[in-house]
């Protein structure tokens, strides 16, 4: 079993209007515009899972500040989770300080969608540390057991679009105020998982994990050998961030990184199984 945990869906209407939307929501312009984006529907995100040998999915929209675009992208995830039951499972996207955030948690959640995120704190104008702005979100989530997915970069190393200035303090801050939320954060946590070596961060990690979105972008193969060395191997997922970049771009790395098969099935695909079965998304 091999599962994808970071893949990016869009509507038809947004991909075809995307200038038009772009408009109205400054984050989504500033990575519409890179030209490395892409935009994938559900039938090619199955598509690219048969093609890599991949099972499943965890599909998500883009996480807008409006609500109403929000809506619009949930309604899209949970038609194409219905339409490619047991390949596709999804997640939420809502604005978290949003009035009506729990309201949306609520429906998405009836409908099936198992988990919120990817969501942009600077992007949807958030403050991971300030509890006014999170805790509809994490209680919403919290009570129905589902995790919350967050967009975080690393503090150092080269620009490109979307790297923004929420920080690892502010992580900290975050698991010290929703401490029964599972929290997900891409991209390795913005090198969040280093600080796990400290014991009294290592305590506050107990419902985190981390997705290896965009490694091949950022690190060389030798990132997954230290997370073994860190200990956090067992909460690691694997995720691609497609249509940005294909589950492909990071096989040879980690066949090349040295860690052992256990740790490499785990990482694939074994990891994922047991967090979606967890959270009630199997």
């Amino acid at each position: 079993m091999k599962i994808d945990f970071h893949v990016h869906l869009t509507p038809p209407e947004i991909s075809a209007n995307a200038e038009r939307y772009a408009l109205r929501e400054p984050y989504f312009a500033l990575l519409a515009s890179n030209p490395n984006n892409r935009f994938a529907a559900g039938p090619e995100a199955v598509a690219e899972l048969d093609r890599t040998g991949f099972d499943r999915a965890v599909v998500f929209g883009f996480g807008f500040q409006d609500m109403g675009l929000c809506r619009m992208v949930n309604d899209y995830v949970i038609d194409q989770t219905r339409q490619y039951p047991g390949r596709l499972t999804g997640y939420m996207v809502v604005p978290p300080a949003h009035r009506d955030a729990e309201r949306e948690i609520d429906r998405a959640y009836r409908a099936g969608l198992r988990g919120a995120g990817e969501l942009f704190p600077d992007g949807q104008n958030f403050r991971l540390d300030d509890p006014k702005d999170t805790r509809i979100l994490a209680a919403a989530c919290a009570e129905r057991g589902i995790p919350v997915l967050l967009h975080l970069n690393e503090p150092v190393g080269h620009y490109y679009p979307g790297k923004t200035s929420a920080t690892l303090a502010q992580t900290e801050r975050l698991l010290d105020h929703h401490p029964g939320l599972t929290v997900i954060l891409a991209h390795w946590g913005g090198g969040f998982l280093f600080y796990e070596l400290m014991p009294e961060i290592r305590k506050k990690c107990r419902n985190l994990y981390y997705d290896t979105a965009a490694s091949v972008l950022l690190y060389d193969a030798g990132i997954y050998a230290c997370a073994r060395s860190l200990g956090v191997e067992e909460r690691l997922l694997f995720g691609s961030d497609f249509p940005l970049l294909s589950p492909e771009r990071y096989l040879p790395g980690i066949a090349q990184s040295g860690i052992p098969r256990e740790s490499r099935d785990r990482l694939l695909g074994g990891n994922g199984e047991a967090l979606l079965r967890k959270t009630g998304a199997w």
